[in-house]
């Protein structure tokens, strides 16, 4: 049987994708620049409410630049959400900072208002970075009354959650800056790429002058601070202008999947899907769900019977607090994020997924309770 994958890239019908790649070999640009990436960046403000942004090569490059923005240095803490991707943490350490990990709530997954503010009182932050975890938005106007309190900037990773709409307002726009991803697995790809978002002005423009290696505005090569490279290419830009045209559909997709899985594993008292909210549109990116405590199938299990029948599936994160590399790094908050590790697992989101392949997974998870 053909496999299952959890999330693979998805190309329009429509082949926008490969006009805007036409466009930049017929123009010679093939290059970290040119007017795919100017419309790209465009198109994505325009889309999502916000008056700025910035091409870059991958999301963790945008985290990055973001805490340059706000003047991190070496020896600042920076609180993080523990229970996310590693490269929502990454970049602290890039500039010899440290991070702080806080606990999740069962709510959304996310960040825990309380244990911020818990946090709060403790140690003096110079950033929070919280994450929207598979297209779930995290309690975000909580979280950013509570640093606007402490006047603190706050960063959104929402690499994950392109597409979900928290009481009106897309994830992503609400922090002093958001970053998105475009990796080969998110709901819309460039193959590898970012983008850095803010109502900053100046904060987007020193992010790009940074990510084109610093270079100075001289007829020669003028550096006067250390740059990186990490612009988008022409090439790339082009591949997400024509994605951009899909979000819509790729969204609708991807919820169509989750209630799916909702509704066919709805008599299973064992299972629990990652929750689902009426003052969100989430673009539910992956599905996930978690085993209850006391059911003898365990993640593990499942996970092994889907592999057999040749579907992709994966564990939650690992939390950061959890993580060797983080040993010694500070925690505030008790278990949520280590028995959602625990307990939970990721199922296939491929928005090429058709009917008969939901069934399939459902069909295959259920035979360990039938």
């Amino acid at each position: 049987m053909e496999r299952i994958l959890l999330s693979s890239p998805h190309m329009s019908q429509e082949g926008y994708e490969q006009a805007y790649i036409k466009e930049a070999f017929d123009t010679n640009w093939i290059a970290p620049l040119g007017a795919n990436v100017t419309k790209f960046e465009e198109d994505l403000a325009r889309m999502v409410g916000i008056d700025y942004a910035t091409a870059l090569s991958s999301g963790t490059a945008a985290i990055h630049l973001a805490l340059k923005n706000i003047g991190l240095q070496q020896g600042d803490i920076v609180f993080c959400q523990s229970l996310t991707f590693s490269a929502s943490a990454n970049p602290i350490c890039y500039e010899k900072a440290t991070p702080v990990f806080i606990d999740s709530e069962p709510e959304t997954w996310n960040m825990d208002p309380e244990m911020l503010r818990k946090a709060f009182e403790k140690y003096t932050p110079k950033a929070v970075i919280v994450v929207h975890l598979y297209g779930i938005s995290a309690k975000i106007d909580e979280i950013k009354a509570i640093c606007q309190e402490h006047n603190t900037p706050l960063i959104e990773d929402a690499a994950e959650s392109l597409g979900t709409i928290y009481k009106g307002k897309w994830t992503g726009t609400f922090g002093d800056y958001g970053i998105f991803s475009f990796n080969g697995n998110k709901i819309i790809t460039t193959s590898g790429g970012g983008m850095l978002v803010s109502n900053n002005k100046a904060g987007i423009e020193k992010a790009t002058f940074w990510a084109t290696q610093a270079r100075e505005k001289a007829r020669h090569y003028q550096h006067e601070e250390i740059g990186y490279n990490y612009r988008l290419s022409n090439i790339s830009a082009g591949i997400g202008r024509g994605q951009l045209k899909v979000l819509e559909e790729r969204v609708e997709k991807k919820r169509y999947i989750y209630q799916r899985y909702v509704e066919g594993l709805a008599d299973i008292e064992d299972i629990e899907m990652i929750p689902d909210h009426d003052y969100e549109r989430s673009n539910h990116w992956l599905s996930a769900m978690l085993i209850g405590p006391s059911s003898s199938v365990t993640p593990t299990m499942v996970m092994d019977v889907l592999d057999k029948e040749n579907i992709e599936s994966r564990p939650v994160w690992k939390p950061m607090h959890l993580q060797p590399v983080f040993a010694d790094c500070d925690y505030i908050g008790g278990h949520v994020a280590e028995d959602l590790f625990n307990r939970g697992l990721c199922l296939p989101s491929d928005s090429k997924m058709t009917d008969q392949d939901i069934d399939r997974v459902i069909a295959t998870i259920r035979s360990l309770w039938d």
